[in-house]
């Protein structure tokens, strides 16, 4: 188990929380005593399933904090990677229930705007919309825009599947305009190069960050989120799929590869 630090870098959240997301190909765990917080991350996705309940205990015990001793646990309900959500879930449900603490589930992409945000605030140069993207594999993205309203983010519309070249950034740039001060939109996630020749040009007029959803904006979004009576009980730790079908036929992924192939050919 890799030794974990408590974090005074940030401001630490009020009351104790846990909270991990394993939505993507990176584990992230986070814990928070209301003083200070300790950060832990490792192999997420499938991989997270054998590790993640060991990581979590450990760094409960480096914050002298019992499981019924905090006000919630937070997870990652997606949506991402289909093991990896099963696993957050049913990890959540069993913590929660045996430790009798609700559950907090939050939305992979807005823990990814929050994430977003908080570094783009450090670099003073925070702008008034962010569009959240994932890779959600199969030629295709997780996307969903945000405003930010008074340094919160709030969802513009539901998150959305698209394949690259199909992206729009139409409601989150009129947000922008609308805000009265000149437009000033942001792109956060993990797409940039995996998708860097499919993405439209608008993409590059806008401030880009590569980033993942992770516990340490989990954290910060964690109180309000109690407050505002989005914990629930353990039982209703349950994932967000966007994505009804989790796998392709062989036929399916030739087919794919055929229309990405002319896409490429024929980009008009």
């Amino acid at each position: 188990m890799p030794t974990t630090a408590p974090s005074t870098a940030l401001t630490p959240p009020v009351g104790r929380f846990l909270a991990f997301d394993t939505s993507t190909d990176r584990m992230s765990i986070g814990v928070s005593d209301g003083t200070q917080q300790w950060l832990h991350e490792g192999a997420g996705g499938p991989l997270s399933s054998t590790s993640l309940i060991p990581a979590i205990l450990q760094l409960l015990a480096d914050a002298g904090l019992r499981l019924d001793q905090l006000d919630a646990i937070a997870f990652g309900r997606g949506p991402g990677s289909f093991t990896g959500l099963r696993t957050a879930c049913a990890v959540a449900q069993g913590l929660a229930l045996g430790a009798g603490v609700p559950v907090l589930p939050m939305d992979s992409l807005l823990a990814l705007a929050e994430a977003a945000r908080f570094q783009w605030a450090l670099d003073n140069s925070t702008p008034q919309t962010i569009t959240a993207m994932l890779d959600a594999r199969m030629d295709e993205m997780y996307v969903q825009h945000f405003r930010l309203t008074g340094g919160v983010c709030q969802a513009l519309a539901p998150c959305v599947l698209v394949r690259p070249e199909a992206l729009q950034l139409n409601v989150a740039l009129q947000a922008a305009e609308d805000s009265g001060i000149e437009a000033q939109h942001g792109l956060a996630g993990n797409v940039f190069e995996v998708y860097a020749a499919r993405l439209p040009a608008l993409v590059t007029d806008c401030n880009r960050l590569t980033a993942l959803p992770g516990a340490a904006a989990m954290l910060r979004l964690a109180p309000a989120m109690l407050a505002a009576g989005a914990a629930v009980d353990a039982s209703q730790a349950l994932p967000l799929y966007i994505r009804d079908k989790v796998a392709l036929t062989t036929d399916e992924r030739a087919e794919v590869k055929r229309r990405t192939l002319l896409e490429q050919v024929n980009p008009s």
